[in-house]
């Protein structure tokens, strides 16, 4: 019976994706191991190393319902090797041809080039998501291109910004963990079959022949020098992936600090039935955004204990080995599920543009102090006006009076301003600066991807 929550019949699909699960699943990974044996074997042939029946043999073995599996467990428990009885299963399954199953490789040989296998399926689909991702949210930055907001510094409001631009800074996070996921992957998609301590010398004279026709078979690439012992891109892959938690959290943490009651600016998707408390019914809580936020956090964690793994001894240590098994799929299936449950969010958010006009000017002007003090500045000094705008602000904050009012009444402001000015500079519409341009620039960036 399954004893992670990744792989839970109820509550599996709340962190994960069946499609990230399928690619992790340990008969995936037995499968995986299968085929890098086969492509061994039959680059061996055509090396005219082993006999071409042999490498028939095995490539029609190596298929894992074709494997007595209980035998391999019961072996397994005898040699405490995770490859030895496989081997010998397949070796059994093939016959004649057995006897030339992983000729000249070792253990970690097939570990980890069947690791690259699953991490190229992986990042496929992480990709495949994020772009979907930052392309729905780019849709969303031009849609509210223009749409008025308060922007929020320290938890307060600041200066007006549209929710288009704080969109779009969204989407030029998930540009770069795009680019990041492709600048990754000519370092992951590589193989490994590089003998015993990674010299090739199980192979014989034709070894580098041997590995480069292996993983062309395999569509990986060949490796400058065994990474047995070097585990920075494993440790980089997984990083990424917190990296990537990291942007998807604070997407969320954001949808959830404007779904507060006292703000009511966004709402994540809400249907009838959804039950936000078991005891107080009229809760709708962000669940889906939390549940995001919540795993951004394991994969942060995950990250630290990634970089414990690129630290192994001499030529070979699997104490790191043993460690990427699962700090490798719990990551991907983690990623997975983030990402899911952000499309989940993005597609069904609610705007509420009427609550988002009625809290920019629930300050009564107060976060259009940065323009009256910079207009001020240029007749009084920026110092003096700063000070001058300041006394207002506060007096206004404590109920003392209206901030419009309370400027006019001071004579140095009156000296520099009417009315009609103002009203004008109390306008947040006109005070977004480039905030519309910086969204179309990143909207076209996010498009690009996809072209």
């Amino acid at each position: 019976m399954p004893s992670h929550v990744i792989d839970f019949h109820l509550f599996g699909d709340q962190f994960s994706t069946s499609e990230m699960r399928a690619v992790f699943d340990e008969r995936a990974m037995l499968q995986r191991w299968l085929d890098v044996e086969a492509a061994l074997a039959a680059a061996q042939a055509e090396l005219g190393l082993i006999p071409a029946e042999a490498a028939g043999a095995i490539a029609a073995a190596a298929h894992v319902d074709k494997l007595d599996l209980a035998a391999v467990k019961r072996d397994l428990g005898v040699t405490a090797h995770p490859i030895v009885p496989l081997v010998r299963e397949l070796g059994r399954v093939a016959g004649d041809g057995g006897r030339w199953v992983h000729w000249g490789a070792t253990t970690q040989d097939i570990l980890d080039t069947g690791m690259a296998l699953q991490l190229r399926a992986a990042h496929s689909i992480l990709r495949r998501d994020t772009v979907t991702l930052l392309l729905e949210l780019a849709d969303l930055a031009e849609l509210h291109r223009d749409t008025l907001m308060a922007g929020r510094t320290h938890a307060q409001q600041a200066l007006p910004i549209t929710f288009g631009f704080k969109v779009a800074t969204w989407v030029a996070e998930c540009v770069r963990q795009v680019e990041r996921l492709d600048e990754a992957a000519p370092r992951l998609f590589v193989g490994q079959l590089a003998g015993a301590v990674g010299t090739l010398a199980g192979f014989g004279p034709r070894g580098e022949a041997v590995q480069r026709t292996a993983l062309a078979r395999l569509g990986l690439g060949a490796p400058p020098i065994a990474w047995h012992a070097s585990r920075d891109t494993i440790s980089e892959f997984v990083v990424l992936l917190a990296l990537i938690g990291a942007t998807l959290a604070r997407i969320a943490n954001e949808v959830i600090q404007l779904q507060r009651s006292e703000i009511m600016e966004l709402e994540e998707p809400f249907a009838p039935g959804t039950v936000g408390s078991s005891t107080m019914p009229h809760k709708r809580n962000p669940a889906h955004a939390e549940r995001i936020v919540a795993i951004g956090r394991l994969l942060r964690g995950l990250a630290t204990t990634a970089l414990e793994t690129a630290v192994a001894a001499h030529e070979r240590d699997m104490s790191v080995g043993r460690a990427e098994w699962v700090l490798v799929p719990e990551a991907a299936c983690l990623a997975a599920g983030a990402l899911h449950w952000s499309l989940a969010v993005i597609r069904g958010l609610t705007v509420n543009t009427a609550r988002m006009k009625e809290n920019l000017h629930r300050l009564g002007g107060l976060l259009l102090s940065e323009p009256i003090m910079l207009r001020l500045a240029e007749t009084l000094g920026r110092h003096v006006a700063h000070d001058l705008v300041y006394e207002a602000a506060m007096a206004a904050f404590e109920g003392r009076g209206s901030f419009r009012d309370l400027l006019l009444a001071d004579p140095r402001a009156r000296a520099s301003l009417d009315d009609d000015d103002l009203d004008r500079l109390l306008d947040p519409a006109a005070s977004v600066g480039l905030a519309g341009s910086f969204v179309d620039r990143v909207v076209h960036e996010a498009r690009r991807l996809n072209a």
